[in-house]
């Protein structure tokens, strides 16, 4: 397999997650130390341009990624799985279930990019843009979106494994394809549970604009607001997001 995922427990309901534009397939905080191993198997992995994968040639589309996410379903053998995405991740998920809901049984957005994406205005377009070549602006849109409230050992920390995670072309690659995208009408009719999970300290993908897309976007869908948490739940407020995830999950 091209694609070496990281798998954490042996229990009937399989999950994939997703990461996010500064994650990485070890890079989800306690999450993985927190599953029950018993009832979920997770599949971490590296989308092209991270990690291991950093020598992979892509566009960086959602759909390369909806690609490699159904590749891997196959691999391992898993014919129906839930899907998990962390911020750009979340848009990457909807994308997956898009193309074939059939296959999918559960559906959680982490402080995630909605299918609309995320149009950005002259400023952040020079910060976020500015990312793939300058950690400063990563840490400062590591700093921002968690409320300006950790420590500076954390940010430099964070910051540390974005860059050692990931290719500037990477950053900036899907960087385009999460901001410009655009299938909302593409969206099913969910037949499954469907949950955004948002931190209360994020000014970019928090409850307003949950409220203004997925919620609007996907009918039924779920939303929590976790109160400790900004853009990073798995390292801010782990068992929070744990149970939330849990209690999107099917039972087996």
């Amino acid at each position: 397999m091209s694609i070496s995922p990281t798998l954490v427990g042996s229990g009937p309901t399989k999950v994939i997650a997703v990461h996010g534009w500064f994650g990485g397939a070890d890079g989800w905080g306690l999450l993985p130390d927190l599953v029950d191993t018993d009832a979920c198997t997770f599949a971490f992995f590296d989308l092209r341009g991270y990690g291991s994968r950093q020598g992979e040639a892509t566009d960086f589309s959602l759909d390369d990624v909806a690609d490699d996410v159904f590749a891997l379903a196959d691999e391992l053998g898993w014919e129906r799985f839930a899907l998990v995405g962390h911020s750009m991740g979340g848009a990457m998920v909807l994308r997956v279930w898009s193309r074939h809901p059939e296959r999918v049984t559960a559906l959680v957005g982490i402080s995630p990019v909605p299918a609309s994406g995320v149009p950005l205005d002259e400023d952040a377009q020079a910060l976020f843009g500015g990312a793939a070549e300058e950690p400063g602006n990563r840490r400062a849109i590591i700093d921002f979106t968690t409320g300006n409230r950790h420590p500076g050992s954390w940010l430099d920390a964070m910051t540390a494994y974005t860059q050692e995670h990931s290719t500037p072309e990477a950053v900036g690659g899907y960087l385009t394809s999460w901001t410009g995208a655009d299938f909302a009408a593409e969206l099913p009719e969910p037949s499954i549970p469907v949950h955004a999970v948002v931190g209360a300290h994020d000014p970019a993908l928090g409850e307003e604009t949950m409220r203004a897309t997925w919620l609007k976007q996907i009918p039924g869908c779920e939303l929590t607001v976790l109160p400790d948490a900004g853009h990073y739940a798995m390292f801010e407020s782990p068992l929070g997001l744990l149970a939330a995830i849990e209690a999107t999950l099917p039972a087996a």
